[in-house]
């Protein structure tokens, strides 16, 4: 069966937290905020906001300080097409394609030395990321998140997932 499209939801979540934003603000979302737990390309996002102006999702909007720069801002179909797929049930956890769990599992012998190397660079990687989004949460969220409690929410939870899988490979 294929997958359905979610990017055109993100990039409409994107729209409705910053109107009137660039293809450019939209790709770097995917960098800086997004990115945390969500991928996507400037090759995929493109494409993307084309097929979504098509389908009358978004709108394009001329720029006052220069004219070959578009701005996007969401169309009323737009608003009500996202704020049905907010409410669409979760049904399923996502797929994970860890690389560090995928290549323990093909490791029969408890001795293997395979197995202390892994985890050691595991480990590295789980400290980056965590002083990463302890650094974030600190930046976007020290004095307020009210106005964007979600972000704040998915933060939290990253933070605490790290934690916990640190916490799991301390005990190996």
């Amino acid at each position: 069966m294929p997958k359905k499209r979610i990017l055109p939801y993100i990039i409409m979540g994107i729209l409705k937290q910053n109107p009137n934003s660039t293809g450019k603000f939209v790709t770097t979302q995917f960098t800086d905020e997004i990115g945390e737990f969500w991928k996507a390309s400037h090759s995929q996002i493109y494409p993307e906001l084309k097929k979504m102006l098509a389908d009358n999702w978004i709108q394009t909007l001329p720029s006052k300080s220069n004219s070959k720069e578009i701005h996007y801002s969401l169309t009323e179909l737009g608003k009500q097409k996202l704020d049905e797929w907010i409410k669409q049930p979760l049904t399923e956890l996502p797929i994970n394609h860890d690389l560090f769990s995928l290549k323990l599992f093909f490791i029969n012998d408890k001795s293997d030395p395979r197995i202390e190397k892994l985890i050691t660079e595991e480990k590295a990687l789980l400290n980056k990321q965590l002083a990463h989004l302890k650094i974030r949460k600190k930046l976007l969220f020290e004095n307020n998140y009210q106005n964007n409690y979600g972000h704040y929410l998915i933060l939290t939870r990253a933070i605490s997932r790290i934690d916990g899988q640190l916490k799991w490979l301390e005990q190996l």
